[in-house]
């Protein structure tokens, strides 16, 4: 295939590609989470919702059979059954107690991890049931559960579209057995396209992939091969992450060598390799990581306007209220965020003893929701007008002067060459923005 020219990057490298700004799945970013928001705020929230708000439900299970060192995720490898079993009683319990919309419609729910293929098929369906009694539940709601691939049988195929699932999500992140290796997540393409078959057998037909570039030995034709392959097996959508390297945060990325990692010219060079392989596959590329195919709901949400950022990155979700269920989940409403506790050990112990989970978020001011919403009308349509106080122009500049941005009266557009750095230029529309690596990832 034809390489994209990344000739023009290279000015661009330390200034942008290495600058550390959110990832703007939220707005305040996560960083800014406080203890000073509680189960009272929520609670607070919840009755000043209107009538009939879309509700969105997330539940989190933080459990792996093995534990992948590039990992970036809450979640652990449970030694004993009696740990799970622990976590699924508290998790029965917050979906049965915790404050809610009384009057709210459930259109959408999604299984993060973690692995929720941890689960017996018993297991999910009892999660499902617990849901169907507490919330009504459209019939058209999608169902999206995150699967690795090696755990994906007949069996879980069958059970999760039985309970209703309508979308599963797999993580393949690199194809290369040397990159595999290095990583510890040993997982031949065979295994993913099995899995996929096993699924849409089963009946759920809308398969999303997970690919990732910067891991330990990956080249640009490596990743290409991955994305290739992907295509192959049939995605519906893709996404393309950047491996964050913080082992200062995550002790098990200690295993992961460092000396192997991918400079910051190679992560460009891998990043745009992916997505012109993928724009060449037949798929439509959605803001700056993520791929679907033409007839699929994102990218028909894309081209109508109604693309949406939330902690899974891009989504059609039309909720109003997104709650969280299980430790480190995040929920949100218009008035602000808050978090579970992130261990799971003691939130199911909080649970049990009858004490607080929801330890941490903020309350958002009504400025908040306006940079928030540009923000994300930037990151989902790459233009954005400006609010009542303009665009500040010195924070433009550099941006403006390398042809990454115009701005066209109290309209702000991202030229092609600047699609790539739209984190920077989201930075540069943030007022309170604080570019500190220790808080956020790289921008590729």
């Amino acid at each position: 295939m034809a390489r994209t020219d990344t000739s023009q990057t290279a000015p661009f490298l330390q200034r942008y590609v290495m600058e550390a700004v959110p990832r703007y799945t939220s707005y305040p970013p996560a960083t800014r989470f406080h203890d000073g928001v509680g189960e009272a705020d929520w609670a607070s929230w919840m009755d000043g919702q209107t009538t009939r708000p879309v509700l969105s439900l997330y539940v989190h299970i933080p459990f792996c059979k093995t534990m992948c060192w590039y990992c970036g995720c809450n979640t652990t490898v449970p030694n004993k059954d009696d740990r799970i079993a622990r976590y699924l009683d508290a998790l029965d319990a917050e979906i049965a107690n915790r404050p809610v919309p009384a009057d709210g419609i459930v259109n959408h729910i999604h299984f993060g991890g973690g692995s929720p293929d941890m689960l017996s098929p018993e297991r999910f369906g009892r999660i499902m049931d617990a849901f169907r009694a507490r919330f009504e539940i459209t019939a058209n709601a999608e169902i999206a559960v995150e699967l690795d691939p090696r755990g994906v049988t007949e069996e879980l195929a069958a059970a999760l579209a039985q309970a209703g699932v309508t979308r599963a999500s797999l993580g393949v992140q690199d194809l290369s057995p040397e990159v595999q290796n290095l990583i510890h997540r040993i997982q031949p393409a065979e295994t993913v396209a099995r899995a996929a078959m096993r699924l849409r057998r089963a009946g759920i037909h809308a398969i999303n992939m997970d690919i990732m570039y910067g891991l330990p030995a990956q080249t640009v034709e490596r990743v290409e091969a991955t994305a290739r392959a992907v295509a192959d097996m049939g995605a519906d959508r893709v996404s393309v992450f950047g491996y964050a390297h913080v082992p200062w945060f995550k002790k098990h990325q200690r295993a992961i060598p460092e000396d192997r990692l991918p400079g910051a010219r190679e992560r460009f060079d891998q990043m745009q390799a992916a997505s012109a392989c993928l724009k060449e596959s037949g798929y439509d590329a959605i803001g700056f990581d993520h791929f679907a195919r033409p007839d699929d709901s994102l990218a028909r949400a894309a081209r109508a306007g109604r693309l949406r950022r939330n902690f899974q990155g891009y989504t059609d979700d039309p909720y109003d209220v997104l709650i969280g269920y299980g430790a480190s989940s995040i929920s949100e409403a218009r008035q602000g965020y808050i978090q579970n506790l992130t261990d799971p050990a003691r939130y199911a112990a909080a649970i049990e003893a009858g004490e607080p989970v929801l330890v941490r978020g903020l309350t958002r001011t009504e400025e908040e929701c306006e940079t928030g919403a540009r923000i994300a009308r930037l990151l989902c349509d790459f233009q954005v007008e400006a609010g009542a106080d303009g665009f500040d122009p010195d924070a433009l500049a550099d941006m403006m002067a390398d042809g990454l941005v115009e701005v066209d009266g109290d309209m702000l557009r991202v030229t092609h060459a600047g699609r790539s750095y739209v984190r920077n230029i989201a930075a540069r529309i943030d007022p309170a923005f604080q570019a500190a690596a220790n808080q956020h990832s790289q921008a590729v």
